[in-house]
């Protein structure tokens, strides 16, 4: 038997066991326990998992009221608010691995879905390829594994950066600041503006830092920026002088710039945007939409001064931005899986592609919607979210990348809190995964 080591966290385990308690009460208390439909009532009812947004309900009722007494979508409210993404994706895969039916169809991170191909139904046959031909081609990507078709993009994500152009316009050369920001300014550049605001009590740059997926996403991006990527032939060699720049410019930020708070390093996205908000900061890294999913949570005096801009590259380098997004699979122990297709079809037509992202933000996954002159027109940030595409890079495809991401952003995380050197964290992180350790959060 092989030596395995494991790196544990009690109080980290003692949180994930709470939540997961959580998550399991409602899986089996919101869904009712009953029959997809009964003697007296012959809908069939589809239960949809999901971070169950304004958007998302709008087009529910929509498809509810097309299919009234045929077809009935439940939805099943898994909120960022209260679950992270390695939360939803434990809830996931334990339900799924006891054969439930108590869920039909649900939404993944673009990356699980070799994970979840083993529970999920191979949905080649459902979809002809004129169908899958109106999807853009580097979104479909992530939707394949073993070379069936398992999932359908449901929305699509990238990388970006956003900032206060009130706080920017205190500088003299403002227009000029803001016009090299849409251009894409380099890391080097960056550094030396967040140095004119030294001394002021506004933080410089957050980006989510905590040990979590949102930071492989800022490691793969400067990775990519350089050119590179995490393989060397058949094995991850992390501790390469370009991984080593790029770890070491994340904990620089925070420790020999000083233009990253520390407690970043505490924080996944939500909770930065909470900290740039309440603390006036003047850029952060995010993902798109997201004034719309929280309009609710930040004054609007503060929210009209927020502006977009690709994020910085190394100098000599080439911009790369990170997908991101979430695609929607069909479990194999549905017992309506023809009805949870219709759904997924339904929800790929190009008017409700758009209602998804003028009520949620949300950035369509078919072509059409970008071809439309007139609607991109009336949607003028589609436009920036196009050029930030086109530099767009995907995180690797491996059914235990889970496992290695979550090797990775430990020992990153300790480099950024200087609780170990880059080039010995690295180091370490490439050994774990490449002799099969495992390692416990």
């Amino acid at each position: 038997m092989k030596n395995k080591k494991f790196i544990f966290s009690t109080s980290y385990f003692w949180i994930i066991a709470i939540s997961l308690i959580v998550i399991f009460f409602i899986l089996f208390t919101i869904i009712p326990i009953e029959f997809k439909f009964s003697v007296n009532d012959r809908t069939s009812r589809i239960y949809f998992a999901d971070n169950i947004s304004i958007a998302h309900q709008q087009l529910i009722d929509k498809f509810n009221r097309e299919h009234k007494g045929e077809i009935e979508v439940v939805p099943v409210n898994l909120p960022f608010t209260k679950f992270s993404t390695n939360e939803r994706k434990e809830l996931l895969a334990r339900s799924l691995r006891s054969k439930s039916n108590r869920i039909d169809v649900f939404s993944v991170d673009v990356i699980w879905v070799p994970r979840f191909a083993r529970w999920c139904e191979p949905i080649d046959d459902y979809f002809s390829d004129t169908e899958t031909d109106c999807i853009i081609k580097y979104i479909l990507k992530s939707c394949f594994w073993d070379s069936s078709l398992y999932a359908i993009p449901h929305y699509m994500d990238i990388g970006l950066m956003y900032y206060r152009s009130d706080l920017i316009k205190k500088l003299p050369d403002a227009t000029q600041i803001e016009r090299r920001l849409q251009e894409s300014i380099t890391w080097e550049e960056f550094i030396k503006l967040g140095r004119r605001f030294s001394g002021s009590d506004n933080p410089f740059y957050l980006y989510a830092a905590d040990n979590f997926e949102g930071l492989i996403c800022s490691y793969v991006e400067g990775l990519a920026n350089l050119g590179l990527n995490i393989f060397q032939g058949d094995s991850l060699q992390l501790n390469s002088p370009g991984s080593r720049k790029v770890v070491q410019l994340l904990a620089d930020l925070v420790h020999r710039y000083k233009l990253t708070p520390a407690i970043v390093t505490k924080y996944d996205e939500y909770e930065c945007y909470l900290h740039a908000f309440e603390n006036d900061a003047i850029f952060f890294r995010g993902w798109p939409g997201f004034l719309r999913h929280y309009k609710d949570k930040f004054a609007i005096e503060k929210t009209r001064h927020i502006r977009k801009a690709p994020l910085p590259h190394f100098s000599g380098g080439k911009p790369a931005y990170i997908f991101g997004g979430w695609n929607l699979m069909v479990s194999r122990f549905s017992t309506q899986k023809e009805e949870a297709v219709k759904f997924i079809k339904f929800l790929l037509r190009e008017e409700n592609q758009k209602l998804f992202y003028e009520t949620g933000g949300y950035l369509p996954v078919v072509q059409s919607v970008y071809d439309d002159s007139l609607f991109c027109e009336n949607e003028p940030d589609l436009k920036f979210y196009r050029n930030l595409l086109e530099n767009g890079i995907h995180r690797p495809y491996l059914v235990e990348y889970t496992k290695i991401s979550d090797i990775i952003s430990y020992y990153i995380h300790l480099a950024i809190q200087k609780e170990m050197p880059v080039s010995e964290a690295l180091q370490k992180a490439s050994a774990l995964v490449n002799t099969n350790y495992v390692l416990i959060k």
